[in-house]
């Protein structure tokens, strides 16, 4: 994986700010530990950090090429998992190449489709190709929004990178927030409304969609959505195709040059993604699978069985390990270090995030990476079958919001009064909301309780599922580790997303139609093993270090914080045992003790990068 950021100018001769583009760039070298590179013409800047992967040798960017009386530039972030079978196509119609990279392959693919190119993708990318000839460029993102990609438009002026840090390092570029954007971040956060930047007069460009600049201006379509359509086969058939496209995936993605590993829970998903990777690379490298699992300093003593996380992880990685013969790692934190955490992840998102889960992510990830380059894991598995308990609750079901920000009316409560006149916070969700309902690709003839699930596989896969991405995106390559996700293989979500509910939940089970598909794959005790997500610390010490933290923030007059929130509130509830905020407040692991790191994050961003309010 790698980074990359850009600048189009038609009113500059940019050759004349290389230091600009080279400051953008370097925000990203932690993307791109490897190799960095810059390429500048009179309207159009290009820079990218490189995570070497395939063909470390000869896959420097931007690259370069020269077709006719034609000049292609591109600058990529991503893997391509058919990069094979497209460059046999093109060598088929007369292409020559220079380099076993995939990038190569993404290059020549548009030169020879154009636009069209992204429908021929298999893979995670955001990418950006400069047509000297037309002075046009062209960027595009991958149909889940795996990798990610920020752009900035004004005055005829566009900006991108890979992350928000590469357009803040901008001299032009003012880092403001306005009032949609503190609505994001106090009454949607930590997810996002698709496109939306957080930053005024930043945007993200949406998965499935692509930009085209030129001197008319710039356009931005979508190439790939949803589309809802009878589902004819069987329990049976649907099975056998779901453990085809899953098992497909997952071989696919282990194509490397450099260590691969996987990240194992004892769950479902990341079992399934486990088998099929030592399998695979037993038969075909005769190499031993190294897998990663995360904990923390005496989880198992304070552990509290709940709806959201029904048991520990412990014994089922345990299971699995002595199942698969894989070469285990077990990594395990303390308190200290996720406290210490929460300002690196701030910096890596350049937003709040999900607080210690972040933290623990980017710790996790940061100790992967001593062994390997690339993991596979697996994230998208429960928006996509429907493994989430508000799939199944009756009450989550019925809530006419997001399922996973249920305790919107005690968030409010907790911010100012002058903040909540400004950005009218339930209403901004109630509209978000709607707006994506009015998405939702319908299908004729379907009952009210299809439709009512097929809304939910929706938001999930648009709302919920983003979140997750952003998060292990930033985490990982915080750290120079590429994640490769397989069930976010776009083939894969097209299948399941038309399956029927009652065949998705068969055997009267979450992500029952999933458990069938691998039965001759997993352990029975793996297969019937019930939802429990990412885990997170139960430690009490945690509670008391970001408690004690907030109290700090509380008492410090020269917080940004302070104007947003309802300080007696927060200071009451900072004395309390917190038992009154034990609802999770957004998803399944942020409940009290998430609460106060998710306020400390926010006094964190605003204090570092001088946040104006507009």
């Amino acid at each position: 994986m790698c980074g990359i950021t850009g600048w189009i100018d038609w009113r500059k001769d940019l050759t004349g700010y290389p230091t600009i583009l080279e400051n953008m760039t370097e925000t990203l070298s932690y993307r791109g530990p490897d190799a960095s590179g810059t390429w500048i013409t009179h309207h159009c800047a290009l820079g990218h950090r490189r995570l070497s992967v395939i063909d470390p040798e000869n896959g420097a960017q931007p690259m370069i090429r020269k077709y006719g009386d034609q000049i292609f530039s591109i600058v990529y972030n991503g893997e391509l998992y058919n990069f094979l079978e497209l460059r046999k196509e093109l060598e088929d119609k007369g292409h020559i190449f220079q380099t076993t990279c995939d990038t190569e392959v993404l290059l020549l693919s548009y030169v020879e489709w154009g636009r069209a190119c992204v429908d021929r993708l298999n893979g995670i990318f955001a990418f950006a190709i400069w047509n000297d000839k037309e002075q046009s460029l062209f960027l595009a993102r991958d149909r889940l929004g795996v990798k990610p990609l920020f752009y900035s438009y004004q005055s005829g002026v566009l900006l991108f990178g890979s992350e928000p840090k590469a357009i803040l390092a901008h001299p032009d570029f003012k880092a403001e927030i306005a009032a949609d954007g503190l609505a994001e971040i106090f009454a949607v956060g930590p997810a996002r409304t698709p496109g939306h930047g957080i930053y005024r007069n930043m945007s993200e460009l949406k998965p499935g969609h692509f930009m085209l600049l030129n001197h008319e201006g710039l356009t931005t379509r979508a190439y790939w959505k949803l589309e809802s359509r009878p589902h004819e086969d069987g329990i049976d058939q649907t099975a056998h195709k779901v453990y085809e496209l899953l098992k497909d995936t997952t071989e696919r993605q282990l194509i490397s040059d450099v260590p691969i590993c996987t990240l194992l829970s004892g769950g479902l998903d990341s079992s399934a993604l486990s088998s099929f990777a030592a399998k695979h690379l037993r038969e075909t490298k005769n190499e031993q699978l190294h897998t990663f699992s995360v904990d923390y300093v005496d989880n198992q003593k304070h552990f509290r069985a709940n709806a959201f996380q029904p048991n520990s992880d412990a014994p089922w990685i345990a299971k699995m390990t002595e199942y698969l013969g894989s070469n285990h790692h077990s990594v395990e934190f303390d308190t200290p270090e996720l406290v210490q955490s929460l300002r690196r992840v701030v910096l890596a998102r350049d937003t709040p995030g999900m607080a210690d889960v972040d933290g623990s992510l980017f710790l996790f990830c940061e100790e992967i990476k001593k062994h390997s380059t690339v993991a596979i894991s697996g994230e998208a598995a429960d928006e996509i079958f429907g493994g989430y308990p508000w799939f199944h609750r009756e009450d989550t079901l019925a809530a006419e919001t997001f399922p996973w920000s249920l305790a919107l009316p005690a968030r409010v409560d907790l911010l100012s009064n002058d903040l909540v006149q400004w950005i009218r916070p339930q209403e901004y969700v109630r509209n978000r909301y709607q707006q994506a309902l009015s998405e939702v690709p319908r299908l004729a003839g379907e009952t009210a309780v299809e439709n009512r699930m097929r809304e939910m596989s929706y938001l999930n896969i648009t709302r919920f599922m983003p979140t997750l991405l952003d998060r292990k995106d930033r985490t990982s390559m915080a750290v120079g580790l590429e994640v490769r996700v397989p069930f976010c293989d776009h083939r894969l979500v097209e299948y399941v997303w038309n399956i029927p509910w009652e065949i998705k939940t068969s055997g009267d089970r979450e992500k029952g139609i999933l458990r069938k598909a691998l039965k001759n794959v997993l352990p029975e005790e793996i297969l019937t093993r019930k939802k429990s997500p990412y885990p997170k610390t139960h430690n009490p010490n945690y509670l008391a270090a970001v408690r004690d933290q907030m109290l700090d923030i509380l008492n410090d007059t020269s917080s940004p914080l302070l104007p947003f929130i309802n300080t007696s509130k927060i200071h009451a509830l900072a004395n309390s045992d917190a038992a009154s905020f034990n609802l999770p407040w957004f998803g399944q692991l942020m409940s009290g003790p998430q609460l106060f790191a998710y306020l400390i994050q926010v006094d964190m961003w605003l204090r570092e990068y001088k946040i104006s309010v507009r």
